[in-house]
C-alpha cells in the first residue's frame, strides 16, 4: 500500500507539470487564469484539511508524548537535548547557507539599482511582530482556544507541555485522562489517514495551476538561484544524514528510506505540516518510542524548521548581491543570530519565510522591493525547505531517541505491547 501510494504521488506530479504546460502552452492568459483558479478550489480544500487536524493531532501527540515519560526529571533531560541539538541544527543550517551564498554568488551580475522608498511599497510588512518583546510574549497563548482557532502552533506546544507535564506529575498520572488523550490521539491519526487519501489530487491541483500560470520558462529564469539553493539544501541533508548516522549507526540509513512518502509528500505540496502525521506513524515504525517521537517531533515544527532558515540567509544575501549592498562580517553574524529568534515563528503561517526576509531586510537598510525577486520561484523553494524540515525533524527525533536508549530495532526484536 505504501509503495502504491508513492506511486500516485509520482503520478499526479508528473500529470500536474504535463497538464500546466498544455495549458499554458495552448490556452489564452484569460482562459489560463480560469483554469488555474478552478484548480486552486481543490488545493485550497485540501490544506483547510490539513489545518483542520494539526492543532488537535499537535496538542494530543505531544500531551501523551510527556505525560508518558517517566518523571519531571525525563521531561527535563529529553527537553534540554532536543533544545541543544535544534540550536546546533539551527546555526549550522543558517551558517551554511550563508557560506553557500557567498560562494555561488547567485545575484552577482544583475547590478539593479537602489529602488526608492515607493518601490518597496508592495513588500511593506507590520514589522513590530518581530521585536523581542512580541516574539516572547506571543509564546504564551491567552486563550488556548483562540490559539488552536488560529493554529498557532507555538503556542499550542507551550501549552501542551504545561499540561503533559502536569499530567506526568499527578498521582497514578490520572488513568481517565491519559486514557482520553491517547484515544483521541488514534482517533486524530485515523482522520489524517483520512484526508491523506486525497493529497494525489490536491498535489495534482496545485503543480497544474502554477504552471498553467507561469509556465515552465520560470524556472530557467532563476535557474541559478533555484539551483544553487538546492546544491545548499543537498549538502545540508548529507550533513544532517552523515551525522544521523554517526551518532545512530548505519541503520540511519533505513530511517531516511523510512521517511520518503512524508518527505514526498511535504516536497509536492510545499508544507511540511501535511508530512507531520505520516512522519511521525513512520517513526515510530522505525523504532523510535512514541514518547520521544511525540515529544521531538511537534517542537521540531516550531524550533527546527533547517530548511526555512537556510533560504533566509541564502534569500537575504542573494537579494543584497543583486543590489550590490555589502554587509560586514560583524553584521552578517548579527543577521545570524536575528533569524535565529525570528525564525522561531515561521511553523504554521504561510509565506511565513518572506515576512522573515522582509524583517530582515528592514533591519539591515537592504531593499524589501527585492522580495519581488524571489516572490516568482517562492513556491518551488519552498518544496524544497518544506521537504529538508521533514528529514531535519526526523533525524532529531532519532538522534534524541539514540541518546536516551528509546530506539529500538522492530525487525531485530518484537515491539512491545
Amino acid at each position: 500500500m505504501s509503495r502504491r501510494f508513492t506511486s500516485f504521488l509520482i503520478i499526479a506530479m508528473l500529470a500536474g507539470i504535463a497538464v500546466g504546460w498544455a495549458c499554458n502552452h495552448y490556452l489564452s492568459a484569460d482562459q489560463g487564469k480560469a483554469v488555474a483558479a478552478n484548480l486552486s478550489i481543490i488545493t485550497d480544500v485540501f490544506l483547510r484539511l490539513i489545518k483542520m487536524i494539526i492543532a488537535p493531532l499537535v496538542f494530543t501527540t505531544l500531551v501523551a508524548g510527556i505525560a508518558h515519560m517517566e518523571d519531571a526529571a525525563a521531561i527535563g533531560r529529553v527537553g534540554v537535548k532536543t533544545m541543544g541539538w535544534f540550536i546546533g541544527a539551527s546555526i549550522f543550517s543558517l551558517t551554511l547557507g550563508l557560506i553557500m551564498v557567498h560562494l555561488l554568488k547567485p545575484g552577482t551580475g544583475l547590478n539593479l539599482s537602489l529602488p526608492d522608498a515607493a518601490g518597496a511599497a508592495g513588500t511593506a510588512v507590520d514589522m513590530s511582530k518581530f521585536t523581542l518583546k512580541e516574539f516572547v510574549t506571543h509564546l504564551v497563548p491567552r486563550s488556548i482556544i483562540e490559539a488552536m482557532a488560529n493554529n498557532e502552533i507555538l503556542q499550542i506546544v507551550v501549552f501542551s507541555i504545561f499540561v503533559g507535564t502536569a499530567v506526568s506529575a499527578v498521582e497514578h498520572r490520572a488513568p481517565q485522562v491519559m486514557a482520553v488523550v491517547d484515544q483521541t490521539a488514534a482517533i486524530m491519526l485515523k482522520v489524517t489517514g483520512y484526508v491523506m487519501k486525497t493529497a494525489p489530487l490536491a498535489i495534482f491541483a496545485a503543480l497544474a495551476s502554477t504552471i498553467t500560470t507561469q509556465g515552465l520558462e520560470i524556472l530557467g529564469t532563476y535557474a541559478k538561484f533555484v539551483g544553487g539553493f538546492y546544491l545548499s539544501l543537498g549538502l545540508l541533508w548529507a550533513a544532517l544524514i552523515g551525522a544521523c548516522v554517526l551518532i545512530v549507526g548505519p541503520r540511519a540509513l533505513k530511517l531516511i528510506a523510512a521517511i520518503r512518502q512524508p518527505t514526498l509528500l511535504a516536497f509536492s505540496t510545499a508544507s511540511s505540516e501535511a508530512a507531520y502525521p505520516r512522519t511521525l506513524e513512520e517513526l515510530q515504525r522505525f523504532g523510535i518510542s512514541r514518547r520521544v517521537a511525540s515529544f521531538v517531533l511537534p517542537l521540531g515544527y516550531s524550533f527546527n524548521l533547517d530548511g526555512s532558515m537556510m533560504y533566509c540567509t541564502f534569500a537575504t544575501l542573494f537579494i543584497a548581491q543583486v543590489y550590490g549592498v555589502h554587509l560586514t562580517v560583524a553584521q552578517q553574524i548579527t543577521m545570524l543570530l536575528l533569524l535565529m529568534v525570528t525564525s522561531k515563528g515561521m511553523a504554521g503561517v504561510p509565506r511565513a519565510s518572506l515576512v522573515v526576509i522582509a524583517a530582515t531586510l528592514s533591519y539591515f537598510k537592504l531593499p524589501e522591493a527585492g522580495l519581488l525577486l524571489i516572490l516568482a520561484v517562492d513556491h518551488l523553494l519552498d518544496m524544497g525547505r518544506s521537504a529538508t524540515n521533514v528529514v531535519g525533524n526526523s533525524v532529531a527525533a532519532a538522534v534524541v531517541a539514540k541518546w536516551e536508549g528509546q530506539i529500538t530495532d522492530p525487525e531485530a526484536e518484537p515491539v512491545a505491547a
